[in-house]
This record gives structure tokens, sequence and C-alpha cells, in this order.
């Protein structure tokens, strides 16, 4: 039974850990963008 327990904690840690790198990348991507946009209207390139 701990096992059981233990093995599914596991797992949905696993699962969360691999969501919130897919956050991360999607902020990241988002912010790149988002300056990306700022320098061209601020047109500083």
């Amino acid at each position: 039974m701990a096992f059981e327990i233990r093995r599914n904690g596991t797992k949905r840690m696993k699962s969360l850990e691999e969501e919130n790198g897919k956050l991360k990348k999607l902020y990241a991507e988002q912010a790149l963008e988002l300056e990306a946009i700022k320098m061209l209207l601020e047109k500083k390139w």
C-alpha cells in the first residue's frame, strides 16, 4: 500500500515537472516575442 502511494506520488511529481518545463519554455518564448515587438514599436533596431 505505501509503495503504491509512493509510486503514484512519484509519477505525479514527474508529470508536474514536465508540465512546469513546458510552461517555462512557453513563457520564455512569449517574453522573447514581446521584447521583439517592443523593439519594433520603439524602432530600436
